[in-house]
């Protein structure tokens, strides 16, 4: 159990697995005022419904091949406006995570997410990166924006939704906040007990909650800001609540692949 073990706080602990891309090269580039992310827009449209995928119809979709190729002939680092390098990375993390379940990989085992988040690289902006660097290295690291957390999707039942869109950066404000508030009052993955005081809520929550303190003092008043009961939202943050955190549910979030290898190896 010992390997388990360290291979489940390599994946909690920041900075791990290396760095980011530190410069972006690629060839034949697309000018970033003229990429779109309208292909993936049409491949979650099509393809995911109440936040369920289904895989066998993407891995058939040559929208979603062009997407991916998309996004390695642009440099994420000349989109003109933060929200637009946001939403390139938050989308670029969706496509890259579908793409490792379509490729054989699976976080379903210890083992499996340390070849699904460290093991598997991804072509971008002419480099490559890991799921864990995107997420650690790039979006975290960059933006300081705890919303991310509800917007990325690493292809697990208890992980964010993911949405029947791709996010905009003229929309990205509104998109984040739908997200959250979306994710926050599902009670399969959020709950409080009023009476006795206790929050059951997201290891998303325990995992990051340096993040969310760091936005609003504490986890809890962070969750109150996107509760859609008034009252609760009052109770939590004027209450001393217990929070305990559900057990995270790694299985696919969809209609998996036709083949997939057992333990994220290829």
């Amino acid at each position: 159990m010992r390997l388990w073990t360290a291979i489940s706080l390599l994946l909690l602990l920041p900075g791990c697995s290396g760095v980011g891309p530190s410069g972006f090269k690629p060839v034949n580039p697309i000018p970033a005022a003229e990429f779109s992310h309208q292909l993936f827009e049409e491949t979650l449209a099509a393809h995911v419904k109440d936040g369920l995928v289904d895989y066998p119809a993407i891995e058939t979709d040559d929208r979603f091949v062009g997407y991916l190729t998309r996004l390695d002939l642009v440099d994420p680092d000349a989109f003109a406006t933060r929200n637009g390098r946001m939403a390139f990375w938050i989308n670029a993390y969706n496509a890259f995570a579908i793409k490792g379940i379509l490729d054989g990989y699976s976080p379903v085992s210890y083992v499996g997410r340390y070849r699904y988040f460290i093991g598997r690289e991804y072509p971008v902006g002419g480099t490559t990166i890991t799921l864990y660097d995107l997420e650690r290295q790039v979006l975290i690291r960059q933006f300081h924006e705890p919303l991310i957390h509800f917007a990325i999707v690493c292809a697990s039942s208890s992980c964010p939704r993911l949405q029947p869109w791709a996010y905009q950066p003229q929309e990205l404000d509104r998109q984040l906040d739908r997200a959250a508030r979306a994710f926050i009052n599902d009670p399969t993955r959020n709950r409080f007990d009023r009476k006795q005081k206790v929050a059951s809520l997201s290891k998303i929550f325990d995992w990051f909650a340096e993040d969310f303190a760091a936005a609003a003092g504490s986890t809890l008043a962070y969750v109150a800001r996107y509760i859609g009961d008034p009252e609760l939202a009052r109770d939590l943050v004027e209450s001393e609540y217990r929070i305990e955190f559900l057990e995270y549910d790694w299985s696919l979030n969809g209609i998996p692949p036709k083949e997939v290898a057992r333990d994220g190896a290829p």
